[in-house]
């Protein structure tokens, strides 16, 4: 008996899975979409559809300066701002040339990363998939999926990746005027501002549950979905101490 089927059950699960975050990614293009939400809803895809065992994700603002956005643990989050402030790693790299960037194993990059490297294996990660956010010759950020397993990247995943990211970049950039550029300023700040709420909101969850900051993240991101609200306006009020639901 051979194991064609179950292989063809599981084919057709991971393209109903790809299908529906796709779809799940553009119904979250409407007039008044919350970036941050869409960049969440990203990275979260991300790490389901394609063996990661995490995603992070940074974007430009109108100056040019890369932030975190969106990831899928604290310790993707630290790893990202390490690269940030050490100007080093592959995700930099990928924005940098505009290009894919693919690590099998970290080991093996030691010399073209070495402060990077050391700092990504402390926290498992041995690998990474980097796919730029770009449209046409304008590039805004990448998405960045690593893994605790060597090799862990397969050959079609980068299409699929580069797939996701361009459909956030595309609902990014969408033309609401006749001044796309001054619109994207728009949008980039607010996604930047609200990143800084949610992270103190993180932090205040986290002290007043005594849980974890990923587990805080959770409650935040389950909370926002349930009750069709911005991640942004939830994790104000929980800074604010107006949300008694999260208290």
């Amino acid at each position: 008996m051979t194991n064609q089927p179950l292989v063809a059950m599981d084919t057709a699960k991971r393209e109903q899975s790809l299908v529906d975050a796709f779809v799940l990614l553009a119904d979250t293009l409407v007039d008044d979409y919350d970036v941050v939400d869409l960049l969440d809803r990203l990275v979260t895809s991300a790490v389901e559809l394609l063996n990661a065992s995490a995603a992070g994700l940074l974007l430009a603002d109108q100056r040019g300066h890369l932030s975190v956005v969106a990831s899928s643990s604290e310790d993707t989050r630290l790893l990202e701002v390490f690269q940030l402030q050490n100007e080093q790693g592959p995700c930099l790299d990928c924005i940098k040339g505009s290009a894919p960037v693919v690590s099998d194993d970290f080991a093996a990059d030691l010399e073209r990363w070495p402060i990077f490297v050391p700092a990504a294996q402390s926290v498992g990660f041995v690998s990474v998939l980097a796919v730029p956010m770009r449209l046409r010759t304008e590039t805004i950020g990448a998405l960045n999926l690593f893994s605790k397993t060597p090799g862990a990247h397969r050959p079609e995943d980068l299409p699929i990746a580069q797939g996701l990211a361009d459909v956030a970049t595309i609902g990014i950039l969408q033309q609401r005027s006749a001044h796309r550029s001054t619109v994207l300023a728009e949008q980039l700040q607010n996604a930047l501002s609200s990143r800084v709420v949610i992270e103190q909101a993180k932090g205040v969850l986290a002290e007043r549950r005594s849980i974890g900051m990923d587990a805080a993240f959770d409650a935040l991101r389950r909370y926002s979905r349930d009750h069709n609200r911005k991640l942004g306006e939830v994790a104000q009020q929980v800074v604010r101490g107006t949300l008694e639901e999260l208290g």
